[in-house]
């Protein structure tokens, strides 16, 4: 008998019993936070429906991330007030009682973390069966330890959201996703990027950690050498006081650049984003959003690498703009850029904005 794999092993349902992949079932996705984790999960969906148009979805998350999901047949968002009213065990408990009621009969936690475990152990009393990611813990501490490190790619995050759905008996071949046609832009965000017949490059050059953001003063190299050709037209993405203060100067410093920060809701952002001709991002969320566009998409990375599963869907690995590895042979420290010796707080400086600026006049020209 052939030896089932540790997803399989971890997230049988109570009864044992692999559902048929024709019944009309109601699976709820379980992908409560992180931006680009979210958008990594739109792809599969879209598979996921394509190949199995019965199924009615539903998406546990975040109200801001509704957007997202727009357009994909048969999939909804139930807003997670994980502060409000499903805070805390009782809250938690509330809010499976909720969706049992709602019809869900299956699960896919894309999550795995404390409140979806809470949530996993109702679901159970229900008789609900919770298939959960394996997020490859032991294989991601072997690749960013000091010592020993096992220098090799991992499986992509994508396709472990997809495993899970295999473990429900939906299994599904990302090759055949299908990206959806761009949106027709509104008034406003014309106005806003102007019509002039530009390629659209959009930068978000912030991160949640430092080792991961490209440093300003390279930033500014960047985007002094695209004000001086008049084929590109910069669009500076970001969020927070402090960020939108920094792109709103760029964008006066430097000629053809605009900054988008606190001008669109998220709905008008993606449609932008999915009409951009490239977007150069950190290893972050904006990526990721870009990626599920097919949008081509330029990736600088510090002291993370790609090989920890998260470089954006689709896209080339020459697109990922890495520091010198004989330099610094530890790359990656860590997953989330959170940890890293002090030697390699500027490994990111390694990446030279002649490199960068090279590889965005070969993706856009």
């Amino acid at each position: 008998m052939k030896k089932q794999s540790p997803v399989m092993q971890n997230i049988s349902s109570p009864s044992g019993e692999m559902p048929r992949a024709e019944d009309a079932s109601h699976i709820l996705v379980i992908r409560l936070s992180a931006m680009g984790d979210v958008a990594m999960t739109v792809p599969v969906l879209r598979v996921l429906t394509a190949s199995y148009p019965n199924l009615k979805i539903t998406v546990l998350t975040r109200g801001f991330f509704e957007p997202m999901f727009k357009g994909i047949p048969g999939v909804s968002v139930y807003k997670a007030d994980i502060k409000g009213v499903h805070s805390g065990v009782i809250g938690l408990g509330r809010l499976a009682k909720e969706l049992r009621d709602a019809g869900i009969d299956k699960v896919a936690d894309l999550h795995n973390v404390l409140r979806s475990n809470v949530l996993k152990s109702v679901f159970y009393m229900f008789g609900i069966p919770v298939k959960q990611i394996d997020k490859g813990r032991n294989e991601k501490k072997a690749l960013t330890r000091e010592n020993n490190k096992i220098f090799k790619q991992l499986k992509p995050t994508i396709q472990r959201y997809a495993d899970v759905f295999e473990a429900l008996g939906y299994p599904l071949d990302l090759s055949k996703h299908q990206f959806p046609k761009k949106e027709k832009l509104s008034e406003k965000i014309r106005e806003l990027v102007g019509t002039e017949p530009k390629k659209w490059l959009g930068i978000a050059p912030f991160a949640q950690h430092n080792s991961k953001a490209y440093p300003a003063d390279l930033m500014e190299e960047v985007l002094e050498g695209l004000s001086e050709n008049p084929k590109i037209k910069v669009l500076l993405f970001g969020g927070g006081e402090e960020e939108t203060k920094q792109l709103e100067h760029w964008s006066k410093k430097f000629k053809n650049t605009i900054s988008i920060a606190g001008k669109l809701t998220l709905a008008e952002e993606l449609a932008l984003i999915a009409n951009l001709d490239a977007m150069l991002s950190m290893d972050s969320g904006n990526g990721h959003m870009a990626a599920m566009f097919g949008t081509p998409v330029i990736t600088i990375w510090g002291v993370t690498h790609p090989y920890a599963g998260f470089a954006p869907f689709n896209q080339p690995e020459s697109n990922n703009l890495l520091p010198d590895l004989t330099q610094y042979p530890k790359i990656p420290t860590s997953i989330y850029g959170n940890k890293y010796p002090e030697a390699y707080k500027n490994a990111i400086r390694g990446i030279s904005p002649e490199s960068v600026l090279k590889k965005i006049d070969e993706v856009l020209f």
